[in-house]
């Protein structure tokens, strides 16, 4: 750890290094590394007609006597960093979060690296005041703060809003993710399904009878219809004529909600009251999109093979999950709390099940569901037409 370690882990000369790029470098290595070569660096950065400031220095010490002796957080080394000056938020007090340096896309690593050239150009017009940072001055940080967030909601010349910019490339790589992970558990779905050593046959009068009381369901107020029409999309399309068509939209839903609830009744005093209690019809959409791809199949892959006739409650299914040979687990399914938490999240799924006649009243799946529980996982799983 020397001046020219920190030339090279910066990438500029000497006479460029702002105090960012000193602390970048400084944390690189271990703490102890670190202070021991800070008076040399100092000197040197001196030498070279850059010495920084004695606040920089002085709180370079501070804070690597404090990662030494093992008392600092994240966050404090965090907010150390972006008190250089030029050291792009975390958090923006307008809810901008930048990715984790090695999760970001190009367009990520575009846009923090204008920012950084962008607080360097307001560093040296004297519009960044480092050493009140530093120091922890309360106004010079809601005024980095306030910079930052209306850089990141200002059009750059190409027209592109860089926060915007981010965000959606982070979408992206999230849905390529999602698209990956509905892929994989479809194959496996479909294997396990082709394994069977008979196919499940459509039982035609159990659809017909549980498409009418669904249709008559689907017309009425509350839960749990609007949580049914939200599912499988019938909020915005109508829904279809026919039997298989709507039993299997919905069933599909349940496994991957289409959109939201309405909020036609909604009144204002509801919608902006954050600290409200949140109802019931969203606290069961929100288990449904908290299921994980791995856990619906390892459920719908269990219950295929074992057939009409086994329980199919929520409390089975989390142990089917976590005994399940189709997945990996990537925590401890005997951990209680871990066949807690899925058994809450298959509540309210065998909950919904019932009205779909994929479960009966004691929760025992039906020939109905053999049928149609891995058709309704493919279409929900395969590239969406709406």
């Amino acid at each position: 750890m020397d001046l020219e370690y920190v030339r090279a882990h910066a990438g500029r000369r000497v006479t460029d290094l702002t105090r960012r790029d000193v602390a970048r470098a400084l944390l690189s290595v271990p703490s102890g590394m670190s202070l021991v070569a800070l008076p040399d660096l100092r000197r040197a950065m001196a030498a070279a007609g850059n010495p920084l400031s004695p606040v920089f220095w002085d709180s370079a010490k501070e804070i690597l006597l404090q990662i030494e002796a093992c008392v600092a957080t994240v966050g404090e080394v965090q907010r150390w960093v972006e008190s250089t000056g030029t050291e792009p938020i975390l958090l923006t007090p307008g809810f901008f979060i930048w990715p984790e340096e090695d999760e970001r896309g190009p367009v990520g690593e575009e846009m923090f690296s204008r920012l950084v050239r962008h607080l360097e150009e307001r560093v040296r017009a004297g519009e960044i005041d480092s050493d009140a940072l530093l120091r922890g001055d309360q106004r010079a940080r809601r005024a980095y703060e306030e910079l930052q967030d209306r850089w990141l909601n200002t059009p750059l010349p190409d027209g592109r809003v860089p926060g915007f910019a981010v965000a959606d490339e982070q979408n992206e790589e999230l849905m390529a993710v999602f698209e990956e992970q509905e892929a994989t558990a479809l194959g496996e779905l479909r294997r396990v399904v082709a394994g069977l050593p008979r196919q499940p046959e459509l039982p035609v009068a159990d659809l017909e009878g549980a498409a009418a009381r669904l249709r008559v369901l689907l017309g009425q107020p509350g839960y749990p219809a609007n949580v049914l029409r939200a599912c499988a999309g019938f909020e915005e399309r109508p829904m279809p004529d026919d039997d298989m068509e709507l039993w299997l939209s919905v069933a599909a839903g349940i496994a991957g909600p289409i959109s939201d609830l309405s909020e036609e009744d909604d009144t204002v005093e509801e919608f902006t009251d954050l600290d409200g209690e949140v109802s019931h019809e969203d606290q069961v959409l929100a288990a449904l999109c908290e299921i994980q791809y791995a856990d619906w199949l390892a459920a719908a892959a269990a219950l295929v093979r074992l057939g009409p006739g086994v329980l199919a409650s929520p409390e089975r299914i989390a142990r089917l999950i976590a005994e399940s040979p189709d997945i990996t687990a990537e925590v401890d399914m005997s951990d209680p709390d871990e066949l807690r938490g899925s058994e809450r999240l298959f509540t309210p799924v065998v909950t919904l099940w019932g009205h779909l006649g994929i479960v009966d009243a004691d929760d025992v799946l039906t020939p109905l569901g053999w049928w149609g529980l891995p058709l309704a996982l493919e279409r929900a799983w395969s590239p969406k037409e709406y």
